[in-house]
Parts: C-alpha cells; structure tokens; sequence
C-alpha cells in the first residue's frame, strides 16, 4: 500500500454507525426523522428531477451556480459572511471540505494546530497526510490562543463560534490573536461553523470570516445539523487565491456533488423554507435541551457539572464523583441497560493530559431524542451511575 494506505491502515476505527437494539442513544450529531420537511423536501426535489436540461452532462466541480448564488445571500443575511461566488465551493459535506483542506495544504513533515480536545475526525483527516499535530488545549473560551506563541504550522483547525465538544464562544481578542499567529506564520485557520444556528443564552457571534482581516480563513459550512447529515451538503469559503485549486481537487476527487439535490436546496433557499425551517428546529431543539437540563438536575444534581448547554445540540456532563478510569465501565453498564452514552475522553489527544479533568465526561446530544425518551434516559442514568459506583471497592463498607 501507499504511505497514505498505510497510516489508514493503523488509524483505530472510529465507531460513527449507528448503533442497534438501544431504547436511548444520546449520540451526537443525529437528528429526529420527525423534524425533516419532508413534504417540502419531497416537492422541490421533484422540481429538480422535472427540469429538462439540453444534454446529461458533467457540471461545475465548484457546485450549482444558483446553490452558490442562495448560499451567498443566506451567510450574508445569517452569518454577515460576504464573499464572492467564485469562492463558494459545494462539497460532499464537511468531512469533504476537511479532506481536501488537508490534501492541499499539509504535507508528510508540516505540523498542524488542533483543538484539545477537538472534533476526532478532522484530527484524524489531517494526520491522514502524515502531517503531525500539536494540540492546544481548551477552557471555557475555547482554544488557548495565547498557548500559540512560538508554535509553528501550515494550518489550525479551530470550532470558535462553538468549541466541539466543549461548547465555549471564542472572545473577540482571540480571535484576532488567532489571526496574527496565522498571518506571522503564513498559514491558514479552517473555521468549522458546524451548528451556529442553535443559540439559546447567547446572541449569535459573528465568524472569524467577518473579522477585518481574514485573508486566511478557510470557512467550513454543513447543512447536516439543520436538515439532515444523510443529504451530504457542504460548503466551502475559501480565500480567492485558494478558489481555482480547490475547484480542481473537487473535480479530481467527484467531479461534482449530486446537482438535484443542489438544486433542492438552492429552491428552498430562495423560498425562504431553509431559514423557516431553521428557526422551526431551533425551537424544537430547545425545548429538547431545557428537558434534558431540567432531568439532569432532577436525577443528578449536584453529582454533576453540565457544560456547553448555551449553545449547539449538545452538553457535556461531568460526573463528579466517578473517576474517568469508570468511563468504559459506566458505557458498558448504560447499552446492557439500552441506553448509549459516549464518553468525551477519546477526543482528547492520545498522550496529552494537559486540560483533562479525572472525571467522568459524556457528550450528550438531544436532537434525535423526543422528550419522553430524554427524561427516560436521564433517569435511566442515574441509576446506571449508581449500579457503577455501588461496584467500587469499599463502597457500602
């Protein structure tokens, strides 16, 4: 195999199937079926399929023309993200727009700045090039932008309008001081904009994309957490010396992304049905996180610290009395019980332990749950949290 085959070869699994026979699976990054317009979805692509172009033919790599022109307008009107439509590349969702980031800027013996902890699969993307990372560790604010001087790279990936999976904003100064690291080091930050329309406590923060000097901000888009992570839609803002290079490796890798679907969504973006729809499952999702909040601190209240709760479709839950060596003990306990819960401990780096707390932390997502399956499974965990800690030596002595 290649030198790329090989690193695959060893890279552990990542387990994003969806698992079976769970009553309660608070897993991130799915949504409930009973959310998706499916009336309207059906509708538009219907209009797709119905347009008779004047031959079958390949399209453009960078997407649909009128999927960019709706694009443009809707990051100006939601994110007040201006940019020219040249720049707009659709790709196979996210994940794609990390993949072809990666092979256009590392190479074998380039570093790379990552989140600690981070979004596993772009670590995983990133390090597929050979390219080594260097973990920056995270508080409340997310990435410690001041732990980069003296830090070397081609590129920094970075969540800042919603750490993943911490939740935390990033201020105004650091983010400027993210960019003066970028500019002193002639690199470029990908700024994953994952879930920016889920905002509860907090007004919505504008990109790093808007900020004066952005020159070297890689944008990253997805509709997969608004209408649904099955329709693999992307987008890419990428700087306009970059725009030429990225519509070639798009074409290389797919030639383009399905166009019927582009165009699906290009109509319901004009229609104004996506950001109807948008603040549709923006309440939906937020009735869904102020049950899951009122159940935790019914079931577990002072046993836990929930964080990230401001923003997004999921919290983390620290346990405060369960050591993170109970982590593998407590999941097992939950899925024998039908209930999936996900520790956050394997997106922190490997051989780091710089930022860990000792405890216990879950990542808890809520968008696919309905409301009686998010208190059942609270409740179900608080008893599964006991049957663990009942298991410790020398408790109940």
């Amino acid at each position: 195999m290649s030198a790329y085959g090989e690193r695959l070869r060893v890279t552990p699994p990542w387990p994003d199937y969806l698992p079976t026979g769970l009553r309660v699976d608070f897993r991130y990054g799915d949504l409930a079926p009973a959310d998706f317009p499916a009336l309207v979805w059906k509708r538009v692509m219907n209009e797709a399929m119905g347009q008779r172009p004047l031959r079958l033919a390949y399209d453009d790599p960078r997407g649909s023309r009128r999927l960019r022109q709706a694009l443009q307008g809707y990051l100006w009107r939601a994110r007040t993200l201006s940019c020219d439509l040249e720049q707009i590349i659709v790709v196979n969702g996210s994940q794609q727009g990390l993949d072809l980031c990666a092979r256009l800027l590392l190479d074998p013996a380039d570093h790379f700045v990552i989140e600690n902890p981070c979004y596993r699969m772009a670590r995983q993307v990133f390090a597929s090039t050979g390219a080594s990372p260097i973990p920056v560790t995270v508080d409340e604010d997310g990435m410690k932008t001041e732990l980069l001087a003296g830090i070397g790279a081609r590129l920094a990936y970075v969540t800042p309008s919603h750490q993943f999976p911490l939740g935390g904003v990033m201020p105004v100064a650091r983010r400027h001081q993210l960019l003066e690291w970028a500019r002193h080091n002639n690199a470029y930050v990908i700024e994953d904009d994952y879930d920016s329309e889920y905002r509860y406590d907090i007004n919505p923060v504008p990109p790093l994309h808007s900020l004066e000097d952005h020159g070297a901000v890689i944008y990253l888009g997805t509709i997969s957490k608004t209408l649904s992570p099955m329709l693999r839609i992307g987008y890419l803002v990428v700087p306009p010396e970059l725009q030429e290079v990225f519509a070639t490796a798009k074409q290389f890798a797919d030639r383009h992304s399905p166009v019927a679907e582009q165009e699906a969504l290009a109509s319901l973006i004009e229609s104004g049905g996506y950001e109807s729809h948008v603040r549709r499952v923006r309440r939906l999702n937020g009735e869904r996180r102020e049950t899951l909040l009122g159940a935790l601190q019914r079931c577990l209240g002072d046993r836990i610290a929930v964080q990230g709760a401001e923003a997004g479709l999921h919290v983390v839950v620290w346990l405060n009395d369960l050591q993170r060596s109970r982590g593998t003990a407590l999941v097992e306990a939950a899925r024998r019980t039908g209930l999936g819960l996900h520790l956050i401990s394997p997106l922190y780096e490997r051989h780091s332990e710089e930022g860990r707390t000792d405890r216990v932390g879950l990542v808890m997502g809520y968008a696919a749950l309905s409301i009686r399956q998010i208190e059942k499974g609270v409740e179900v965990l608080r008893e599964v949290v006991k049957q663990v800690q009942d298991a410790l030596p020398g408790q109940g002595d």
